[in-house]
Protein backbone atom coordinates (compact mmCIF):
# COMPACT_ATOMS: atom_id res chain seq x y z
CA UNK A 1 0.00 0.00 0.00
CA UNK A 2 1.28 3.41 -0.90
CA UNK A 3 1.77 5.62 2.12
CA UNK A 4 0.45 9.05 1.46
CA UNK A 5 2.91 11.69 2.50
CA UNK A 6 1.67 13.87 5.31
CA UNK A 7 0.27 17.31 4.61
CA UNK A 8 -1.19 19.99 6.82
CA UNK A 9 -3.88 22.40 5.73
CA UNK A 10 -5.25 25.32 7.67
CA UNK A 11 -7.98 27.91 7.49
CA UNK A 12 -9.13 30.71 9.76
CA UNK A 13 -12.62 32.09 9.31
CA UNK A 14 -14.73 34.25 11.63
CA UNK A 15 -13.01 33.06 14.78
CA UNK A 16 -12.79 29.40 13.83
CA UNK A 17 -9.39 27.92 13.15
CA UNK A 18 -9.30 24.62 11.26
CA UNK A 19 -6.22 22.45 11.06
CA UNK A 20 -6.56 19.46 8.77
CA UNK A 21 -3.98 16.70 8.84
CA UNK A 22 -3.78 14.41 5.82
CA UNK A 23 -1.87 11.25 5.10
CA UNK A 24 1.05 10.11 7.21
CA UNK A 25 1.83 12.95 9.58
CA UNK A 26 5.28 12.61 11.06
CA UNK A 27 7.92 14.57 12.86
CA UNK A 28 9.00 16.17 9.58
CA UNK A 29 5.87 18.31 9.88
CA UNK A 30 6.33 19.25 13.52
CA UNK A 31 8.03 22.57 12.75
CA UNK A 32 4.91 23.53 10.79
CA UNK A 33 2.64 22.39 13.65
CA UNK A 34 4.78 24.25 16.16
CA UNK A 35 4.43 27.48 14.17
CA UNK A 36 0.66 27.00 14.09
CA UNK A 37 0.53 26.49 17.86
CA UNK A 38 2.51 29.67 18.42
CA UNK A 39 0.40 31.58 15.93
CA UNK A 40 -2.81 30.42 17.61
CA UNK A 41 -1.54 31.53 20.99
CA UNK A 42 -1.39 35.07 19.58
CA UNK A 43 -4.49 35.08 17.36
CA UNK A 44 -7.01 37.68 18.50
CA UNK A 45 -10.71 36.89 18.18
CA UNK A 46 -10.19 33.16 18.28
CA UNK A 47 -13.43 31.37 19.23
CA UNK A 48 -12.93 27.73 18.29
CA UNK A 49 -10.23 25.34 17.17
CA UNK A 50 -11.04 22.32 15.04
CA UNK A 51 -8.51 19.65 14.17
CA UNK A 52 -9.63 17.35 11.40
CA UNK A 53 -7.89 13.97 11.39
CA UNK A 54 -10.34 12.21 9.08
CA UNK A 55 -7.83 12.04 6.23
CA UNK A 56 -4.86 11.23 8.43
CA UNK A 57 -3.70 7.66 8.03
CA UNK A 58 -1.11 7.91 10.76
CA UNK A 59 0.02 10.54 13.25
CA UNK A 60 3.30 9.83 14.99
CA UNK A 61 3.95 10.68 18.62
CA UNK A 62 5.95 13.81 17.83
CA UNK A 63 3.12 15.22 15.73
CA UNK A 64 0.68 14.29 18.51
CA UNK A 65 2.83 16.18 20.99
CA UNK A 66 2.45 19.30 18.88
CA UNK A 67 -1.30 18.78 18.54
CA UNK A 68 -1.32 18.76 22.33
CA UNK A 69 0.73 21.94 22.25
CA UNK A 70 -1.97 23.55 20.10
CA UNK A 71 -4.48 22.74 22.86
CA UNK A 72 -2.17 24.17 25.52
CA UNK A 73 -1.64 27.31 23.43
CA UNK A 74 -5.35 28.17 23.47
CA UNK A 75 -6.17 26.83 26.92
CA UNK A 76 -8.28 29.25 28.89
CA UNK A 77 -9.01 31.41 25.84
CA UNK A 78 -11.83 29.38 24.35
CA UNK A 79 -15.26 28.59 25.75
CA UNK A 80 -14.83 24.96 24.78
CA UNK A 81 -11.74 22.85 24.39
CA UNK A 82 -10.44 22.34 20.86
CA UNK A 83 -12.28 19.67 18.89
CA UNK A 84 -10.64 16.75 17.12
CA UNK A 85 -12.67 15.01 14.43
CA UNK A 86 -11.53 11.46 13.95
CA UNK A 87 -13.16 8.51 12.25
CA UNK A 88 -10.23 6.12 12.15
CA UNK A 89 -10.54 3.65 15.03
CA UNK A 90 -6.79 3.20 15.45
CA UNK A 91 -6.16 6.93 15.64
CA UNK A 92 -9.10 7.31 18.04
CA UNK A 93 -7.77 4.58 20.35
CA UNK A 94 -4.35 6.17 20.34
CA UNK A 95 -5.80 9.57 21.28
CA UNK A 96 -7.79 7.95 24.10
CA UNK A 97 -4.82 6.05 25.46
CA UNK A 98 -2.67 9.16 25.37
CA UNK A 99 -5.17 11.20 27.35
CA UNK A 100 -6.27 13.57 24.60
CA UNK A 101 -9.88 13.45 25.76
CA UNK A 102 -8.87 15.53 28.78
CA UNK A 103 -7.73 18.41 26.59
CA UNK A 104 -9.84 18.01 23.48
CA UNK A 105 -13.40 17.18 22.56
CA UNK A 106 -13.12 14.05 20.43
CA UNK A 107 -15.85 13.72 17.82
CA UNK A 108 -16.43 10.71 15.65
CA UNK A 109 -19.27 11.87 13.46
CA UNK A 110 -18.35 13.35 10.13
CA UNK A 111 -19.02 16.97 10.83
CA UNK A 112 -21.31 18.87 8.50
CA UNK A 113 -19.08 21.87 8.32
CA UNK A 114 -19.60 24.85 6.13
CA UNK A 115 -18.01 24.34 2.75
CA UNK A 116 -16.57 27.84 2.88
CA UNK A 117 -14.10 26.65 5.50
CA UNK A 118 -13.25 23.59 3.45
CA UNK A 119 -12.65 25.78 0.40
CA UNK A 120 -10.59 28.13 2.51
CA UNK A 121 -8.21 25.38 3.59
CA UNK A 122 -4.76 26.11 2.30
CA UNK A 123 -1.89 23.73 2.35
CA UNK A 124 0.83 24.93 4.68
CA UNK A 125 4.37 24.80 3.33
CA UNK A 126 6.51 22.31 5.16
CA UNK A 127 8.95 24.26 7.27
CA UNK A 128 12.48 22.97 7.11
CA UNK A 129 14.02 21.93 10.38
CA UNK A 130 17.68 21.17 10.88
CA UNK A 131 18.72 18.11 12.81
CA UNK A 132 19.20 19.92 16.09
CA UNK A 133 15.91 21.78 15.75
CA UNK A 134 14.22 18.49 15.00
CA UNK A 135 15.69 16.82 18.07
CA UNK A 136 14.67 19.75 20.27
CA UNK A 137 11.13 19.47 18.94
CA UNK A 138 10.97 15.70 19.40
CA UNK A 139 12.07 16.27 22.98
CA UNK A 140 9.51 19.02 23.54
CA UNK A 141 6.69 16.97 21.99
CA UNK A 142 7.34 13.98 24.23
CA UNK A 143 7.71 16.12 27.34
CA UNK A 144 4.27 17.56 26.57
CA UNK A 145 2.84 14.07 26.09
CA UNK A 146 4.42 12.87 29.34
CA UNK A 147 2.57 15.57 31.24
CA UNK A 148 -0.76 14.39 29.86
CA UNK A 149 -0.99 11.09 31.71
CA UNK A 150 0.83 8.29 33.49
CA UNK A 151 0.74 5.94 30.51
CA UNK A 152 2.65 8.43 28.38
CA UNK A 153 5.12 9.12 31.15
CA UNK A 154 6.10 5.44 31.31
CA UNK A 155 6.04 5.02 27.55
CA UNK A 156 8.18 8.03 26.63
CA UNK A 157 10.54 8.32 29.61
CA UNK A 158 13.30 6.24 27.98
CA UNK A 159 13.16 8.29 24.78
CA UNK A 160 13.19 11.59 26.64
CA UNK A 161 16.10 10.44 28.83
CA UNK A 162 18.02 9.41 25.73
CA UNK A 163 17.35 12.70 23.93
CA UNK A 164 18.27 14.71 27.00
CA UNK A 165 21.56 12.89 27.37
CA UNK A 166 22.29 13.51 23.67
CA UNK A 167 21.41 17.14 24.24
CA UNK A 168 23.78 17.39 27.19
CA UNK A 169 26.53 15.74 25.16
CA UNK A 170 26.21 18.20 22.25
CA UNK A 171 26.18 21.26 24.48
CA UNK A 172 29.41 20.54 26.26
Amino acid sequence: MLIEEGRIKAAFDSGVFVLKLCGDVRLTLCATLDTQAQRLAETPGLRAVLIDLREATNVDSTALGFLAKVAMAVKGRLEQSPTIIVDNDDVRKMLDVMGFSRFFTLMEAPLQQSTTLNDALEELPEEPADEEGLRERILEAHRILMHMNEHNREQFQPLVDMLESQDAATHH
